[in-house]
């Protein structure tokens, strides 16, 4: 059955095509089905129907409108003329025999140009002759019934306006007389070739003496008393006020308007005080865009007047009066002013269609309550025996009396109001949608004027004036209102006209007459003042003002709409259309940074450690005011020059360039500083993902982890590296490991004072907003950076597998046990060497020596003067060795408190419990976990319900669920890292374990021949402790307590931690010591005086010894001899929980490879 067209129409009225986009910009032309209330005929063809004395008056009204078009139409092409002179090329001197050709082709381009001259010339002619008949015909004394009408006067008014627009123009223009004299020039060369040039000679001086001609037409008025007047910032606040008032009252009257037209049957009264209401709100809006446009052209002509004093001299005269003559607080007010022309011409336009019956019923009723009662009342009292002043009411009447409006009143009520005589009613009409036609509104206002003015046109007390006028005081003024009334209608008819002339402000851009002064093409874009009002609202403080950036860009409409329409020249459009793009270029960027900023700022500020706020003394200034930044970002219809553009996708495109540069900036600057910047580096990634978080509330940018993968090279499904962890292993071979030493009793390694320094390049610049937004909070963070920037610790460590994940991390962890490795393989020659050097034999220590002779006999022994260097380098590989270690016990303990949290996360979904002897332990019977169980209930449940939309779906969820719980208790069992380097180092050494560890021949310890590894440390750590008992020397500041690490490890993987703490060096002193100590004690002598001049070495011994002792308690505790076990790590980086295998390197290869 197909659906009638009525009820089809209905529905399709009843679906909405608005988006989410905010209405920022300036009215736009659209194309609209629907009736609107612009149709009205300008033209004054069909006065003649209606029988009155105006068809002359008529004919030279519309020749005057015809003059007027052609003379805005002349002045367009003078606004508009540049010089053709600059552009003729100059002949060289080889070229001189060409000359006459060069002229004649000069001349042939000028006198086109001379001939738009000649045009304009010849209009001024028939111009002034017109203007001064009609001056002269309606100057005469004598009484005149058909003119002048009050069109035709603003018609003569317009004319002598265009007039005086092209005197100053011409006189404006120095590339005319420039041209002009060119012209001549050629003219007179090539001239003497042709025959009877006698008119073309007077043409020549006609049109010389007109150029040259200067009509005094305007006076120069001193207005230095009206700055204040013309200053928008000084009527700002009552503009505001305005603007606010009328929106609010404008907004209500739509409303009441919609609920008329969606009330059936509505009271004819009420439907007739909305409708009225609503034309009043109309006539209200356009008297305040006219006013507000009026006080942008005050205000420029203000400033062109009165160009810039304390601009430099080398500034052009442009930048003088536009650049340089604004304050900061001018274009934030002009900025204010034009957001708010355009706006409410924005919503008057929008609203066209809707309104459009609503004014033609308005202006019908006035019209009509007008002719048909107020003048039938006049008719009958004040002009009844006025013969000639009735017959003009009659005929007023009779051309604009809608009869037709009353065919719906019953006939016993039109036979009475015909028959009713004085004491009938009024006449009452029904609403029609019929207006008047402007040749209707032109005659009233004739008719008016004349049975007003009677012809005077020298009426003392001007036209509505009460002296010596016969007609009452309250006719007359119903007769001046209804007249001025009449001026609106036509402006009310030509709707979308009206609104479109009283929003252009395309005269803000145009800058011909500067471009002829200065004599350049075109100026830079900072000083094109559209341009200006942007970067105020970009670079304003006030966050208010963002909203209206896009305003001020449709000035740039504007312009182009005039240099195509009104002015008519493709040239002027492409300059305009050049400035556009690049600045919109520039908008964008100057609008993203501004985005960026605020966000990262926000981010920033609520990163902030709530402690620190709190002992701030002001804190506010680490706040960050909140900006309504989501109306710009739903933008995808940008209108400009008639094109569609998507703002925010241009945003999205650059916001995701921003973040990876961002992210590029962090890893360069990292890449810049050492190992312990990696806090900073987390702290200022951690602010970028937030501020990324809070912007993808608005705005649909790409993942973050994507971006983040993608400038640390981490991409593909097989790269185990990225750059950070090559980074961070590239620092610690070349800076870290080198130069760092560990302070076993703060857990840190901090840089020693000895090291050598390390060449880095310079930090890079950026601006704050790589950083934390702001200044105050780029130093607020700072002061966080500093305190973790001397040290590397348990922060920095929780940093480095926060950033590098579970994926980055294996790989730096095989490269640190490579390191360990190659270590070991480079120190075996180095042990070889210093084992060489070491005596046949060598005994245990005498303990009648005393501490004086022992340290002398172990130096006697340890005859490795010459082996300085071999000692030096031997001591840091150790020591390198043990801060690995050390590293890697540090990152044991991230990652088992890691392990903890997720595990605390996971128990209770996966049915879990730790056990007596840190086992898990099962809390279900049976094998299903309490989150497989929920789902498959669920599912159950689910299925079993008849209505179930999708039972698949739900065992789709309980299959998933079974996988979740596989892949989680898979990951549970992680292991000891630093368990696995220590088995990793024991395999390591297995290779060297003859040379360093060799099995005694006889089956008992050798105590005098043995070369093993443990008595090779023990001569170095004794060597150091004497040096570092030395006033001058510092060797524990090269060194540090890693070396206490890498010695005991290797002594203990190697079985030999009992050797080394019977037979070492120091041991058997300090031993020695406490004997020596004991025994003056009992011979009462004083034990200071005994070790005199060994305190500072027996104090080292004993705090060395400590430190081998807490070393050996933590090997036996990880890494039992008992039973060689370790962690390996499978293919997919998960680890296997205490697997044995053998002491092999290759046993480790299932580690990913560090070259991968």
């Amino acid at each position: 059955m197909a659906v009638p067209v009525e009820e089809a129409i209905a529905a399709l009225s009843t679906f909405s095509l608005d988006d989410e986009q905010p209405e920022v910009q300036g009215p736009g032309v659209w194309v609209s089905t629907e009736r609107g209330a612009t149709d009205s005929p300008i033209e004054y063809s069909d006065v003649s129907a209606y029988r009155l004395s105006l068809s002359e008056d008529t004919k030279a009204l519309n020749q005057l409108n015809i003059l007027t078009q052609e003379g805005k139409e002349m002045a367009s092409v003078l606004y508009t003329y540049r010089s053709c002179v600059k552009a003729l090329p100059q002949l060289p001197d080889s070229m001189k025999q060409s000359q006459a050709d060069l002229y004649l082709e000069t001349y042939q381009v000028l006198d086109l140009e001379m001939s738009r001259l000649r045009e304009i010339q010849r209009w001024q002619a028939s111009a002034s002759s017109k203007l001064a008949a009609d001056m002269q015909r309606f100057s005469r004394p004598e009484r005149r019934i058909n003119g002048p009408t009050i069109s035709h006067l603003w018609s003569m008014l317009k004319l002598l306006d265009v007039l005086v627009q092209l005197d100053h123009l011409k006189n404006a223009k120095a590339s005319i007389p420039n041209d002009f004299s060119w012209y001549k020039r050629t003219f007179t060369q090539v001239s003497g070739q042709w025959q009877d040039t006698d008119s073309m000679r007077e043409e020549l001086d006609d049109l010389q003496i007109f150029l040259s001609t200067r009509w005094a037409i305007l006076l120069n008025l001193h207005v230095e008393m009206f700055r204040r007047h013309y200053l928008i910032i000084n009527h700002i606040g009552a503009i505001r006020a305005e603007h606010d008032d009328f929106t609010i009252r404008f907004a209500s009257a739509m409303n009441q308007l919609l609920l008329l037209k969606s009330t059936d049957g509505s009271d004819v009264d009420w439907s007739k005080e909305v409708k009225g209401n609503m034309y009043d709100m109309i006539v209200e809006g356009f008297q305040l865009l006219s006013r507000w446009t009026a006080r942008i052209w005050e205000q420029c002509a203000w400033k062109f007047s009165r160009p810039c004093k304390d601009a430099s001299p080398s500034f052009s005269d442009y930048e003088k009066v536009v650049r340089y003559n604004y304050t900061a607080e001018e274009r934030r007010g002009l900025v204010e002013l034009v957001s708010y022309i355009k706006s409410v011409g924005s919503m008057m336009q929008r609203c066209d269609t809707l309104v459009a019956e609503a004014l033609w019923e308005t202006i019908h009723a006035e019209v009509q309550d007008f002719v048909q009662n107020t003048l039938a009342s006049m008719l009958r009292t004040t002009f009844r025996k006025k013969k000639d002043l009735s017959r003009i009411l009659s005929d007023m009447r009779t051309l604009s009396a809608d009869w037709m409006a009353n065919t719906n009143k019953s006939e016993s009520e039109l036979q009475s109001s015909h028959h009713g005589g004085e004491e009938s009613r009024a006449n009452i009409f029904y609403p029609r949608a019929v207006a008047p036609t402007a040749a209707q509104v032109h005659c009233l206002q004739f008719l008016i004027y004349e049975v007003v003015s009677g012809g005077n046109l020298r009426r003392p007390g001007g036209l509505f004036g009460n002296s010596g006028s016969e007609i009452p005081v309250n006719d007359l003024k119903q007769l001046e209102t209804f007249f001025y009334k009449l001026g609106f209608f036509l402006h009310i008819l030509d709707y979308s006209v009206t609104v479109a002339t009283l929003t252009d402000l395309g005269f803000l851009w145009f800058r011909e007459f500067y471009l002829e002064s200065s004599r350049v093409i075109q100026f830079p874009i900072e000083c094109s003042l559209p341009w200006m009002l942007v970067d105020c609202v970009l670079e304003s403080p006030n966050s208010g003002l963002l909203e209206s950036v896009l305003i001020p860009l449709d000035i740039y409409n504007d312009s182009a709409q005039q240099a195509l329409v009104l002015l008519k020249q493709r040239f002027l459009y492409d300059e305009i259309e050049a400035e556009v793009d690049h600045c919109f270029d520039i908008f964008v960027s100057k609008l993203c940074e501004t985005i960026f900023t605020y966000y990262k700022s926000w981010a920033a500020s609520e990163l902030l450690d709530p402690s620190f706020l709190f002992a701030s003394d002001n804190a506010e200034k680490y706040s960050v005011q909140p900006i309504r930044l989501n109306m710009l970002l739903k933008m995808t219809r940008v209108k400009l020059l008639g094109r569609m553009i998507n703002l925010r996708s241009l945003i999205t495109e650059r916001m995701n360039k921003v973040f990876r540069e961002n992210i590029e900036f962090l890893f360069d600057r990292f890449e810049c500083q050492d190992l312990c910047a990696i806090v900073e580096v987390e702290k200022l990634l951690d602010i970028l993902k937030h501020s990324h978080e809070l912007l993808s509330r608005d705005l649909s940018v790409d993942s973050f982890s994507l971006m983040l993968n993608e400038m640390q090279e981490n991409i593909s499904l097989v790269s185990f590296s990225s750059r950070l962890a090559s980074q961070i292993w590239s620092e610690m071979q070349s800076d870290f490991l080198p130069n760092f030493i560990l302070c076993n009793t703060t857990q840190r390694f901090i840089r020693s004072s000895k090291a050598v320094p390390v060449q880095k390049p310079s930090i890079p610049s950026a601006k704050p907003s790589f950083y934390c937004g702001t200044q105050d909070l780029n130093s607020a963070h700072q002061s966080f950076a500093r305190l973790h920037s001397g040290f590397f610790g348990m922060p920095h460590m929780f940093s480095i597998v926060r950033l590098l994940g579970s994926r980055s991390l294996p790989w730096l962890i095989r490269a640190l046990l490579d390191h360990i490795s190659n270590k070991i393989t480079l120190l075996e020659p180095m042990i070889t060497g210093l084992q060489e050097s070491l005596p046949k034999s060598i005994g245990l220590l005498p303990f009648d020596g005393g501490v004086t002779g022992c340290v002398r006999l172990v130096k006697e022994h340890l005859n490795w003067e010459t082996k300085s260097e071999l000692k030096a380098e031997v001591l840091h590989g150790i020591k390198e060795i043990g801060s690995v270690l050390y590293w890697m016990g540090l990152l044991d303990i991230v990652l088992r408190e890691i392990d903890t949290k997720n595990f605390m996360q996971t128990a209770p979904w996966l049915g879990l419990l730790p056990g007596a002897d840190g086992q898990i332990l099962t809390t279900q019977d049976s094998g299903d976990s309490p989150v497989v169980s929920l789902f498959k209930s669920t599912a159950a449940a689910m299925v079993s319900y008849p209505g179930c939309p999708s039972p698949t779906s739900f065992h789709i969820m309980s299959k998933q669920a079974e996988a979740a719980d596989l892949l989680y208790k898979a990951n549970l069992n992680t292991g000891s890292v630093l368990e696995y380097a220590l088995a990793f180092t024991s395999a390591a050494l297995d290779k060297y374990c003859s040379k360093w560890s060799a099995a005694p021949k006889t089956g008992f310890i050798d105590i005098t021949i043995s070369k093993d590894f443990y008595r090779i440390y023990s001569g170095l750590q004794i060597g150091y402790l004497e040096e570092s008992a030395e006033v001058s020397s510092n060797s524990h500041e090269r060194l540090g307590d890693s070396v206490a690490w890498g010695g005991c490890t290797i002594i203990y993987l190697l079985g030999q931690q009992l050797h080394f703490e019977l037979f070492d060096f120091s041991y058997q002193i300090l031993n020695i010591a406490e004997v020596e100590a004991a025994s003056v004690i009992q011979t009462h002598k004083n034990s200071h005086f005994a070790m005199q001049g060994w305190e500072v070495l027996l104090e080292a011994m004993k705090k060395a010894r400590r430190l081998n002792n807490h070393v050996f308690s933590m090997l036996k505790a990880r890494c039992p001899l008992e039973e060689k076990t370790a962690c390996a790590i499978k293919q997919s980086g998960a680890p296997l929980h205490r697997i044995k295998f053998e002491n092999t390197v290759s046993a480790f290869e299932t580690l990913p490879q560090k070259g991968s």
